[in-house]
């Protein structure tokens, strides 16, 4: 099988330079959105305002579905997870296609954040809009962090990769850390300075949507674009950028099978990040439910691993240059595995102990994604990066259902919160077996790219 040949002439290292900086900023800009509104304040806001809105029974009726005000926003973050299944992939199609690929950035980018700020209007019972708003918003943002993914092997070489991608990942952490510092600040405050608690919630917000939409500027002054891959222009103009999108998504489906060491990478990283994302998601409840922890400390620690995992991802992606990503990724899930055993035999009540885990979590968080990104990079087709990078999104979102259905299921069969916590080493023992028996190497000629010195 013939593959498309790399369709940008090379840069030099200053004009590599100068879109790297402006590519790490997007990382900056999203990752308020994932903090200040996924993390930490949407969900309970938008659940307060269901319960306002529901009947006598504790019920909603969105669309005519008697829904449980409790269980609203879940349901809206699975639902938007199932339509990015997709959504994605055809996203990255399409961005293969034209010749447009940061103009694609910025629509969605700025769709995401207008979502974002629309929802300073959630008041009272306004429940719907808040749905419709936060699935638009986590597509959005899905969308275009496929696009912006795709631009990493057009502006690194092969042996920068890591590098760049790990300063990516530390520049968010960053940037999202210090915007919810801010923003937990004024919610601390909020008696003080005379604001209510909704109002210091939609403030919270409504900064995140701000901040995605200026910060963005700077990616979208840096990048530039690239021709479309070779071939695909005549599709374009005679069938269209998206129903071509969809042909060329189809043939990318059947055609994957060439690639069998990079579809075992993502069924890999399908399971250790299943567990990575369901230790994030889920830490708080230990904490609150089996530790018996505050809300301040379960906070404290919240910020703890958002600047720890700057650091991290910085120190990681200079140990790759040393001994290769796949070696410093397999390192990784192994501390992964011993959080959940720490995890496990914390005592009820130590504050100390939960943050030293938190420490240790935020290390190997940045990292460890930051090298699977940059790994991936190495292992797809070029001319394909969008579209591959939008498979590489749904083994992160389209399966973050297992771990906390496994994490449901042990507890509801024990009554222990420690049991369901420590089951979930299984998905980083089933991740870690896999990346081991994944070839980098033949990966990497077989999808036609030039082979870094470490991998």
């Amino acid at each position: 099988m013939s593959h498309a040949p790399s369709h940008a002439p090379r840069r030099t290292y200053g004009q590599r330079q100068r879109e790297q900086r402006g590519w790490y900023f997007y990382d900056w800009a999203n990752s308020a959105f994932s903090t200040t509104v996924v993390t930490v304040f949407l969900g309970p806001y938008l659940t307060t305002i269901a319960e306002n809105a529901a009947d006598s029974r504790g019920f909603v009726h969105p669309l005519g579905i008697p829904v449980r005000d409790g269980s609203f926003f879940s349901y809206v973050v699975g639902l938007s997870v199932a339509l990015q299944v997709i959504v994605l992939p055809v996203t990255g199609a399409i961005a293969d296609r034209t010749r447009r690929k940061k103009q694609m950035l910025a629509l969605f980018a700025y769709i995401g954040a207008a979502a974002t700020i629309g929802m300073w209007f959630l008041q009272g019972e306004r429940y719907l809009l808040g749905g419709a708003l936060f699935l638009i918003a986590n597509l959005a943002f899905g969308a275009s962090v496929v696009v912006y993914n795709s631009f990493l092997p057009e502006i690194a070489e092969p042996d920068e990769r890591d590098r760049v991608s790990a300063r990516g990942w530390a520049l968010g952490y960053l940037g999202g850390g210090l915007l919810l510092v801010v923003n937990l600040a004024l919610y601390t405050a909020r008696d003080r300075l005379g604001v209510s608690e909704g109002d210091a919630v939609r403030i919270s917000i409504l900064s995140a949507g701000l901040w995605w939409a200026i910060w963005t500027i700077v990616p979208l002054r840096g990048l530039q674009n690239r021709r479309a891959p070779a071939g695909f222009e005549a599709a374009s103009e005679t069938g269209g950028v998206v129903s071509g999108g969809f042909g060329q998504l189809a043939r990318t489906l059947r055609e994957a099978r060439s690639f069998p060491q990079t579809l075992l990478f993502l069924v890999a990283y399908l399971f250790y990040n299943d567990g990575i994302q369901t230790v994030i998601v889920l830490a708080a409840v230990y904490g609150d439910k089996e530790l018996g922890l505050g809300q301040t400390t379960l906070i404290v620690a919240i910020l703890l691993v958002q600047f720890v995992a700057f650091a991290g991802a910085l120190v990681m992606g200079r140990m790759a240059k040393s001994y290769g990503a796949k070696r410093v990724i397999l390192s990784s899930l192994i501390l992964w595995t011993a959080v959940l055993v720490a995890a496990f035999f914390l005592q009820a009540g130590a504050v100390a102990q939960f943050y030293l885990l938190a420490l240790l979590i935020g290390f190997v968080l940045g990292g460890s994604q930051a090298l699977s990104r940059s790994l991936f990079s190495q292992m797809i087709p070029p001319g394909r990066e969008a579209e591959y990078f939008g498979l590489y999104e749904i083994s992160e979102r389209g399966t973050s259902w297992m771990g906390p259905i496994a994490f449901g299921l042990v507890y509801q069969a024990t009554g222990s919160y420690r049991t369901a916590i420590i089951a979930l080493v299984v998905f980083f023992v089933v991740g870690f077996l896999l990346l081991t028996r994944v070839d980098v190497r033949r990966a990497i000629r077989e999808a036609g790219n030039e082979e870094p010195a470490l991998v």
